[in-house]
């Protein structure tokens, strides 16, 4: 009944900043997906006692990989899983479940906002006790392990129908078959003022939520449609599906461009918005006017009073340091502190888990609170309606009233996608071999004061993370960020993030990418970009 089952290491198994991510066809190797599972068993799984959390987005192989895994959590002694029905839990989700139910932990199968489908990617990662992503001590003992491994366990047992609600007990492991909205949206209710929200709909407002066809669409159906009263039709591409219509489900204004133009359109609704493939981005865009991640944090972060469960106050905020300091303003007006992280959500857990933080945020679309551990779409979707119910005024007046207070950031960021390694690597290496010398440099009308390798050491446990990008900054308090993404799963993604503060409201309303636009030539000239990744622009600019 127990298998265990001769392996060989497979040595690119080290996890990213958001798990184990690669194509479909990687995962589809022999023993591939075992072998990551059983590191996990291996590692954070000794003794007995284990309980934990199951799910993912729904993409391909997701129902496939969640049998496996409950054949080997049966073979490897786990007492119980949770698991969303359909094998489905968006990432928020899941850590809400670790949370509540205090089990070790959750493992969740989704590669976020990278395509779906059997060309697509896929990904797993592991979330600890406290609900949030794995810290590196525990992501570097998984990928010590994968490296070492020789086999791994699996029972020979029938998987029961994870369609239905229920229990069932599977050679002596219990397995909960939970429905995956219904725990979130009594989270979402101890949050909000759902009746000022459902007010707010009666009134005649209109909205707009494109689910991308991933997972926050049974999500966003209940809580919006049939809690809330939105009108039939509000949420959108509603039904989770392998390989996400055949559509790229990350919420930016390249594969959300339909939602984009219908809210720029003479007959947009009051309200757009958007969340990925595992549900912790989200797309804010009010009639006429996209509202930027990094402003939309600075936002919540200035009108959190207006929110029930965040009355009392804010303790302080936090955003990565790609991430515009718009809210390291708002922080300042408050009185409160404000953090600045590496990218990766595992660093906030710290913050929030010592309550330093109430409030943080990524500029790639992430937004969240001390409520989970992880980035939340639709939970950034309710804020905001929440603030425009109490407020009773629309995103655009919302956004130009919080620029004529804090001032503007105007903020882009270019990524350079799918390039090789190698040339990715050199850009860094050149920034980071003439940063003594860039300093003091002029480019056209302004002066570099610092550039830097940013480190961050952790206020919580002293812990240290380096090279986390190349800073540039300017004396008229501009900055350039350089810096490689570890969420692709091919080739390397090096992204420039430009940034300018102006507090003129007469120089607050003009097009981000004009207003940049020297700036943007000053990151092309001192990376030497195009010489060095063999492009000629971008792949995308957001």
């Amino acid at each position: 009944m127990i298998e265990i089952v001769p392996t060989k290491p497979y040595l690119d198994q080290r996890p990213g900043t958001s798990g184990l991510r690669k194509k479909v066809q990687v995962f589809r190797q022999p023993h591939y997906a075992e072998n990551f599972v059983q590191a996990i068993f291996d590692t954070q799984c000794r003794g007995g006692g284990h309980k934990l959390v199951l799910g993912g987005d729904g993409r391909y192989l997701n129902r496939e990989v969640i049998a496996t895994v409950i054949r080997m959590a049966v073979a490897n002694g786990i007492t119980g899983l949770i698991l969303g029905r359909s094998g489905l839990l968006s990432t928020p989700s899941a850590s809400h479940l670790i949370r509540k139910y205090g089990v070790t932990g959750g493992i969740i199968l989704s590669a976020s906002h990278n395509p779906g489908g059997p060309d697509g990617d896929f990904g797993i990662k592991f979330n600890v006790a406290n609900g949030g992503p794995a810290p590196e001590r525990v992501t570097e003992a998984i990928y010590e392990r994968t490296k070492q491994i020789d086999s791994y366990r699996i029972a020979d047992l029938p998987v029961p129908n994870i369609d239905r609600l229920g229990k069932h007990l599977l050679n002596g492991m219990m397995i909960e078959i939970v429905d995956p909205v219904a725990d979130y949206c009594t989270l979402m209710q101890s949050l909000f003022e759902f009746d000022a929200i459902a007010r707010l709909f009666r009134s005649g407002f209109t909205m707009r939520f494109d689910a991308m066809h991933a997972v926050t669409g049974p999500y966003a159906s209940k809580i919006l449609e049939d809690v809330l009263g939105a009108p039939p039709g509000t949420v959108i591409n509603g039904t989770p599906l392998p390989d996400f219509g055949g559509h790229h489900p990350d919420p930016n204004l390249v594969h959300a461009r339909d939602l984009f133009d219908l809210m720029m359109s003479p007959g947009a609704p009051d309200f757009g918005c958007a969340s990925d493939g595992d549900g912790d981005r989200n797309l804010i865009i009010g009639r006429g006017l996209y509202v930027a991640p990094s402003d939309s944090l600075a936002v919540l972060a200035a009108n959190a009073r207006l929110v029930p469960g965040y009355a009392k106050g804010l303790s302080g905020v936090a955003r990565s340091m790609p991430t515009s300091s718009a809210v390291d303003k708002v922080a300042e007006a408050l009185g409160i502190g404000a953090f600045e992280t590496p990218t990766g959500w595992k660093y906030f857990g710290n913050l929030l888990d010592a309550g330093l933080i109430d409030l943080c945020g990524e500029e790639s679309a992430g937004t969240g609170s001390s409520h989970v551990r992880e980035k939340d779409g639709l939970w950034a979707v309710l804020f905001w309606l929440n603030i425009l119910a109490k407020r009773g005024e629309p995103v655009a007046r919302i956004l130009r009233d919080h620029w004529e207070n804090y001032g503007r950031n105007y903020y882009t960021r270019h990524d350079y996608e799918e390039i090789e390694t190698e040339r990715a690597t050199a850009v860094i290496d050149r920034l980071h071999d003439r940063m003594s010398e860039l300093k003091g440099a002029s480019y056209g009308e302004d002066e570099i004061v610092e550039a830097d390798d940013f480190a961050y050491e952790d206020p919580v446990d002293g812990s240290i993370a380096r090279h986390q990008g190349i800073r540039i900054f300017f004396k008229g308090g501009a900055r350039i960020i350089y810096r490689l993404s570890g969420t692709g799963t091919e080739g390397a993604t090096l992204r420039v993030y430009i940034e300018s503060y102006e507090k003129d409201v007469a120089r607050q309303d003009r097009d981000t990418q004009q207003m940049l636009a020297p700036l943007i030539q000053i990151s092309r000239q001192i990376a030497d970009l195009e010489a060095l990744t063999g492009r000629q622009g971008p792949s995308v600019v957001t």
